[in-house]
């Protein structure tokens, strides 16, 4: 447990139990409710994390206050000094890495290795904007007009609101965070009730690196009570949700009637292409990762597995056998290869589709049961779950279950497999197994996805390229790379006309 979270006036110590305040204007402050929720690890439900606040449309309100007033100094600030605060915070998180991904573990429930990548991320995300900040790009071009010079600069948006999910919770808070605040905005953000810790440390981090009071305030607490009251409030100019499709259609609806920029990432349902002339050896590691890291609890998770005929039983046996082996338990154990679902009601949902997998006449050859026994009997475990001889138009197909349950289809060939990825109504990530550079070229042109790997799973995506997916996955934003600087900025025209003579553009053209 890190130290600095400790003894930091972000929380109060009674007996062993941890009582987390807000994060506002600068201050660790309680919510106005004075109502609080729990933190259980959910390998283990006797283990409390800590307390958190449980907030209210008040507390909202204070948050995006201060992050307005501290909106007025910061956007004035250079962006290489803004960005200088988020490089020294990345070297804080290095020296943290080990102490916050054992709490994320606690939290949230997935490996330490993973948990480790996590922090990771949000590591390379830090050093990644921070050199942004001495960029920030926009174009000159040539007028049209003698004596005359036109360029388009970036200008910040001002308060953001950001509502972050649980699976990566320093991660995705990374993502959305520092870019928004080199960019010159300030920012509101509603951790996952699930996972709030993790978003705290991150602030910690970069307020003991010397982030100003107000540019960062954390709001904890439940969707509808918090996460709506951002998205309706009349100051906040910028809405970041990751989420469920479901969600995002709420917070969509939301901005639209303010016409707040919004960014939506949201569901997926992804593919794995496994050809006759694959690699079997790569394409089942990659399976396995792609479907159970994170116990599937991944937008890009491995939910669909298509193979082609000829290597179809092969890869069926070859992978259940594998996915048999795979140890479950509590991720602090470092031999432990798959952690528990983070809640009771996420659990339930991946058991009810193993029923409904089962009624539409898939084939469970793997798995499908919860483990509650000795000490899986305190936490939230499923077994490691394959349904074969899946149809494509199946629920358990076609649907994100958001679980360690997995689908897979054959198919006749390259074509085949291609409507089979295409046809649902998600579009985030999606993969191929292959030996063949021009089916390897035909897929990245086809599949209509946001995220396409050739001879890796669907999971694994880098801090500097955009990250999102078509149709029901979002609303056409990015996050990573050049595309958050694009949602976190404004674009500013710029005209300099030096003539010393008014010019009328296009009517003073001579023909």
């Amino acid at each position: 447990m890190a130290t600095d979270t400790l003894t930091s006036p972000a929380t109060l110590n009674y007996g062993k139990t941890k009582v987390f305040k807000n994060f506002i204007d600068g201050e660790w402050v309680e919510a106005s409710t004075g109502e609080t929720f729990e933190n259980r690890n959910p390998a283990d439900t006797r283990d409390l994390v800590g307390i958190f606040q449980k907030s209210a449309k008040a507390d909202v309100d204070s948050a995006v206050a201060a992050a307005k007033r501290a909106f007025t100094k910061w956007r004035l600030v250079p962006a290489p000094r803004r960005a200088e605060v988020v490089f020294r915070a990345a070297e804080i998180l290095i020296e943290r890495k080990d102490d916050y991904a054992r709490e994320m573990t606690r939290e949230m429930g997935k490996v330490l290795a993973e948990t480790r990548g996590d922090v990771q991320e949000a590591i390379d995300a830090a050093y990644y904007n921070a050199g942004e900040g001495r960029r920030l790009f926009g174009p000159t071009v040539p007028s049209e007009m003698p004596n005359k010079f036109a360029m388009a600069v970036r200008q910040p948006i001002g308060v953001c609101g950001m509502i972050t999910p649980w699976n990566f919770p320093m991660a995705i808070s990374s993502w959305k965070l520092l870019p928004a605040i080199v960019c010159g905005n300030t920012c509101v953000i509603k951790p996952a009730q699930d996972t709030p810790l993790s978003t705290f440390n991150l602030v910690r981090a970069l307020t003991d690196a010397g982030l100003p009071k107000g540019v960062i305030n954390v709001v904890s607490g439940f969707g509808a009570d918090v996460g709506t009251p951002i998205a309706e409030h009349a100051d906040v100019r910028a809405v970041s949700l990751t989420g469920s499709s479901a969600v995002g259609r709420i917070i969509g609806g939301i901005a639209a009637k303010s016409f707040k920029h919004c960014s939506l990432e949201l569901g997926g349902k992804n593919p794995m292409i496994v050809l006759d002339d694959a690699n079997l050896d790569l394409a089942i590691e990659g399976g396995l990762w792609g479907a159970f890291g994170t116990t599937g609890q991944r937008c890009t998770a491995t939910s669909r597995m298509i193979v082609q005929k000829g290597v179809y039983r092969e890869f069926v046996e070859r992978l259940v056998e594998r996915a048999k082996k795979l140890k479950v338990g509590n991720g602090l154990d470092e031999t432990v290869q798959m952690g528990p679902a983070v809640n009771e009601k996420q659990l339930q949902t991946d058991l009810s589709y193993v029923d409904i997998g089962k009624n539409e006449g898939a084939k469970l050859v793997c798995g499908g049961n919860r483990l509650d026994q000795g000490d899986y009997q305190y936490g939230w475990f499923m077994e490691p779950t394959v349904f074969t001889d899946v149809d494509p138009k199946m629920r358990i197909a076609q649907e994100e279950i958001f679980g360690p349950v997995v689908a897979i289809i054959p198919c006749d060939d390259l074509e085949d497999a291609i409507e089979i990825a295409n046809g649902i109504e998600y579009g985030l990530s999606s993969a191929l197994y292959t030996k063949d550079v021009n089916k390897a070229f035909s897929a990245i042109r086809d599949l209509y996805a946001g995220i396409t790997y050739i001879n890796a799973p669907t999971i694994g995506a880098e801090v500097h390229l955009p990250f999102g997916g078509t149709k029901a996955t979002g609303n056409g934003h990015r996050e990573g790379g050049i595309g958050a600087i694009d949602f976190y900025t404004e674009w500013k025209s710029v005209y300099v006309d030096y003539s010393d003579k008014l010019q009328k553009a296009q009517i003073d053209r001579e023909d």
